[in-house]
């Protein structure tokens, strides 16, 4: 399958919020506030989170900087996270922030969902999930998340290059060490591949040169049910915002 058509090729999943199977630990399911799939990688990245967790969840979604958007984020909801999304409730207690919902909902449900089990592997997945939460400026800033399009292949600016050329060195050493027979980078999913998924999609979208080794785990993320829900609702939004409707910036 080459990379521009992993798109196209998804089907539409039935989005199941409430297993049958798991019992809510609290009095009212949690409620996940995200903006628009679309364009929203830290959503993606909490909503991803929720539904690793298995527990039932209410997904509410917010038109990201449309007419009524100042006003909203100064709505209750909002208060804990200064109008920022995700933000995760819990009957009374508010989560704001996509790494601190994987670390609430990893302790909620045992600690054995997120990270892998190994204590070199868990210290070295974490240290990755934290880097991915506070670097990486000029890709997010360049290449802003937009998963319906596909653009043509560009050069991208340097700063990009150094920057896509250390996320290549991280995923390679943790397949290397650790990745065994799964596909992910730690061979099961889990939070690392949770924080790291929206740069696949930036990779895909700007059509940005990564080797061979990355475009198998790239497919591996991309082809994940969780994935497959998130990319086919993003393709039914109506919203659209035009800043980033376009190819890279730089």
């Amino acid at each position: 399958m080459h990379m521009h058509d992993v798109y196209a090729s998804f089907e539409l999943f039935k989005r199941v919020h409430c297993p049958r199977s798991v019992a809510p630990l609290s009095r009212l399911p949690m409620k996940l506030i995200i903006g628009n799939k679309a364009y929203s990688s830290w959503s993606l990245r909490g909503w991803l989170a929720c539904k690793q967790s298995g527990l039932p969840f209410e997904e509410v979604v917010v038109p990201l900087y449309d007419q009524d958007w100042d006003k909203r984020r100064q709505g209750d909801e909002f208060a804990p996270s200064s109008g920022k999304v995700p933000i995760l409730w819990d009957d009374e207690a508010v989560v704001w922030d996509s790494l601190a919902i994987v670390e609430y909902l990893n302790d909620k449900t045992g600690g054995t969902k997120f990270w892998p089990a190994d204590p070199m592997a868990r210290a070295m997945a974490r240290s990755m999930a934290a880097e991915m939460h506070s670097g990486f400026a000029s890709l997010r800033r360049k290449h802003g998340m937009n998963i319906r399009q596909v653009y043509p292949p560009s050069t991208p600016d340097p700063d990009v290059i150094v920057e896509l050329g250390r996320i290549m060195e991280l995923w390679a050493q943790a397949r290397a060490r650790f990745g065994g027979d799964g596909d992910f980078l730690f061979g099961a999913f889990g939070a690392v591949d949770m924080m790291f998924a929206p740069v696949v999609t930036r990779i895909v979208t700007y059509s940005l040169p990564v080797p061979r080794f990355a475009q198998s785990y790239m497919l591996a993320v991309l082809q994940h049910p969780f994935m497959q829900d998130w990319i086919a609702a993003a393709q039914e939004e109506d919203w659209v915002i035009e800043q980033f409707e376009k190819p890279a910036s730089g």
